[in-house]
């Protein structure tokens, strides 16, 4: 009854149309419905058509196809999926709409010729995992085949730290190889073979990775990289589009990795980040209500209440009016070992009727059109830096390239929805929903990691309430109610874990 019930809402909602554009052989075309200017397929229908069954509940937030040899992972609100451990981006996000499961109609052709072709291509060794995780087999293993084209040019040389590794990435005009070279006893040598560019050196300094250096070898390039103490074991993964060699040093002792550590610790300290400060004021009102006073008010009211309820230490990006370049609000938590990152935000928009809250995690793929100019507007403070800071201006790729967070995005996502049903039903305000999108300053979070809009300073009624010193305890109340039910469904997955039999 409830399915049939279902589909009649659908069936008001738009009319169903035969979908057949890029179909793929042996997929039947299928009726589609419309949802925000989007054609999509009922997921139940299509793995119907591969003899299979999607397993799934309207409220959980993934679901997953499998047929023998391969797996679909899909997320609710992600126009990302993963097929056999590798993303593939669609058009729209996946969506649930009466309790089914929709996925965009390129779905079909980008995902489903992989599923329905005769046979697997066959590999040589184990499956990759996913791109996500950018730790794969140690440098020693890497194939020593000749970059394409002639020699490649370096594009950028970055680093990132994290609690239990340091990473370096060389992001270069197209691909290249590499072996490790004898080093010394604080540092490490490898050679990039056919590497042009001049020499240079960045300082890391991070307690572990003092300084690297890119040197000249001949035609090639060897990279230099000099450590405070014993040098870490490597590991390295080479990525594409753009071509990238990722280069991980992992700490002596640094423990397990941060993600199977977050099911089997108790969740400890928590880092709040009020957006903005100093001489970036973020978003104002109509009336002079500036971004950066009223969440940094909120946030410490927050902080204030969670460390009284749960009993956690609180930690703050910042506690004053002062400026934190977005790259180092992140860095600070991965050095505090925190568990979980929270970034409190005000919304604008040029149509001064918009309200609501939202809440993101973090993604290559924004959700939507909105969502997208949402992270640009917050990623524009990359421009106050400083040009050292700053590098280059395409803050998006940056995010690109940094794939730490995507080992929590299944957790940020739960995270994500927690808060924001806390907010929307304490406040009884407009949800606008969970969404994704490319936020630089949720970048590199080695733990789950969320952004909160928690309203619009742009529209002239919701900036007369975030005035309010009551409603600012409300807006609290219910980040703190939403990060006491996050801890206690942790901490009862904590007692399953140490509960089970070994």
């Amino acid at each position: 009854m409830r399915r049939a019930l279902s589909i009649l809402v659908l069936a008001v909602l738009a009319v169903a149309t035969p979908s057949s554009a890029g179909r793929p052989a042996g997929v039947p075309r299928l009726p589609t419905v419309l949802l925000e200017g989007r054609a999509y397929v009922d997921l139940d229908g299509l793995a119907a058509t591969i003899r299979t069954k999607p397993e799934a509940t309207p409220s959980d937030t993934h679901a997953y196809l499998r047929i023998p040899g391969h797996t679909v992972t899909l997320m609710r609100n992600s126009a990302s999926v993963l097929v056999d451990g590798k993303p593939v981006v669609l058009d729209a996000p996946v969506r649930v709409l009466e309790g089914i499961w929709l996925v965009p109609e390129s779905f079909v052709d980008r995902v489903m010729p992989k599923l329905t072709a005769t046979a697997p291509a066959k590999v040589e060794s184990k499956p990759a995992p996913p791109v996500a995780a950018a730790v794969s087999a140690p440098a020693a293993a890497m194939p020593p085949t000749a970059p394409a084209g002639g020699a490649a040019t370096l594009q950028e040389l970055r680093f990132r730290s994290y609690p239990s590794f340091t990473r370096v990435v060389l992001e270069t005009s197209a691909p290249v190889t590499h072996r490790p070279e004898p080093g010394g006893a604080r540092d490490v040598s490898i050679r990039v073979t056919r590497l042009a560019g001049s020499a240079r050196a960045v300082e890391i300094r991070d307690g572990f990775v003092d300084e690297v250096r890119l040197e000249r070898g001949g035609a090639d390039a060897v990279l230099r990289v000099i450590f405070d103490g014993a040098p870490g074991e490597l590991r390295a993964s080479t990525l594409a589009d753009p071509s990238r060699l990722v280069l991980d040093f992992m700490r002596p002792g640094g423990g397990p990795e941060r993600d199977a550590r977050a099911t089997t610790t108790p969740l400890r300290v928590m880092v709040l980040d009020a957006g903005h400060g100093g001489h970036d004021p973020g978003a104002t009102g109509p009336t002079g209500l500036m971004e950066k006073e009223l969440v940094l008010d909120v946030t410490k009211r927050a902080a204030r209440l969670v460390e009284q309820r749960l009993g956690i230490k609180i930690l703050l990006s910042r506690d004053g009016d002062h400026f934190v370049p977005l790259r180092d609000r992140t860095s600070f938590a991965n050095r505090a070992q925190a568990d979980v990152f929270v970034s409190i935000h005000a919304n604008a928009h040029r149509e001064v009727a918009s309200e609501g809250v939202e809440t993101y995690f973090l993604s290559s793929e924004a959700t939507d059109n909105a969502a997208r100019q949402v992270a640009a507007l917050e990623n524009s403070v990359v421009q106050l830096e400083k040009p050292t800071a700053r590098g280059r201006a395409d803050v998006v790729k940056t995010i690109l390239w940094d794939l730490a967070q995507s080992e929590f995005q299944e957790e940020s996502s739960r995270l994500a929805e927690v808060v924001q049903d806390s907010m929307t039903q304490s406040l009884r305000i407009p949800s606008r929903g969970v969404k994704q999108a490319g936020f630089y300053v949720l970048g590199g979070a080695a733990m789950p990691a969320i952004l909160i809009e928690i309203g619009f300073v742009t529209n002239p009624k919701e900036e007369r309430k975030l005035r309010d010193s009551r409603y600012r305890d409300d807006i609290a109340r219910a980040i703190a109610a939403a990060l006491a039910e996050y801890k206690r469904a942790w901490d009862q997955r904590l007692r399953q874990v140490v509960g089970r039999p070994k």
